[in-house]
């Protein structure tokens, strides 16, 4: 079973760039001392040392072997890049505005990572933040796990009318589900496979456990995705639910995006925001 929720459920990190330009500072390595030496030049222009070492270990952190050939690509790569951004300045087009706007974002996205990476190395989840998280999300979960398909909708009417039609012919679950809001189990005829019930919204989880074997909700269910349409195919005893020596680096990163969101929210209530 696995320890994530569904697209269509439980909303998780809203600030998504900055967990990502989190990651790409963390995969990036710290260049090595000696810049003074010189790995290139390039019309007079010193491409450093340490700025090879430094471009390699990115190459290395993202699961490239370091190796001479790897370093002689990376130094061509870099020498190229230099050549290419002095033409773009002899045309003057690092004066161009949408061009400056873009290195200014660049740089922004490196500082925000730089400043992301270092607050959660200062804030670390604790283990025992983590652990509570874990007691929690099994604790939802429950006993059983469910089977089920599900149909949503953008409006009552449309689920109303779409209900009606199921309950004088079940079978076209699969064919009607094709119309679903949730492409992803559309394209399944509805299904969602095995899950706990605490892994869904609650008014969805509450229709679920409501249902017996084989049956449909008898009216459409709302959650803030929709109207749903749900039918309880099979229910068992929870299978393999994770250790929390498994679902840990889940509830870390969980637990991260947690710490960054408040850490946004600070900064923005003392900031002057006009």
């Amino acid at each position: 079973m696995q320890f994530s929720k569904k697209l269509f459920l439980t909303a998780a990190f809203a600030a998504g760039v900055f967990a990502a330009a989190a990651g790409q500072a963390q995969e990036s390595a710290k260049p090595a001392a000696g810049g003074s030496e010189v790995a290139a030049k390039v019309n007079g222009v010193v491409i450093s040392k340490a700025k090879l070492d430094f471009a390699v270990q990115q190459r290395v952190a993202a699961g490239q072997q370091n190796s001479p050939e790897l370093q002689a690509a990376v130094r061509d790569d870099l020498v190229n890049r230099e050549l290419l951004a002095q033409e773009a300045k002899k045309k003057g087009l690092d004066k161009n505005p949408e061009t400056a706007m873009q290195v200014e974002l660049a740089q922004q996205s490196v500082l925000v990572g730089a400043y992301i990476q270092d607050y959660l190395k200062n804030n670390p989840a604790s283990d025992e933040d983590m652990k509570k998280e874990y007691d929690r999300i099994k604790s939802e979960a429950g006993d059983s796990e469910y089977k089920a398909r599900h149909i949503l909708l953008e409006s009552e009417d449309e689920a109303k009318k779409m209900t009606a039609e199921l309950k004088k012919d079940p079978k076209k679950f699969a064919k009607l589900a094709e119309k679903s809001k949730d492409t992803g189990s559309a394209k399944q005829g509805g299904e969602l496979g095995w899950s706990p019930a605490g892994r869904y919204v609650p008014p969805f989880a509450d229709a679920l456990k409501k249902l017996k074997k084989g049956q449909m909700t008898d009216k459409p269910v709302q959650s803030q995705f929709g109207w749903h349409i749900i039918m309880l195919e099979d229910i068992r005893p929870i299978q393999n639910f994770p250790a929390f020596d498994q679902a840990k680096p889940q509830l870390q990163q969980q637990a991260q995006q947690q710490q960054i969101t408040k850490m946004v929210s600070e900064l923005r209530a003392k900031a002057k925001i006009e």
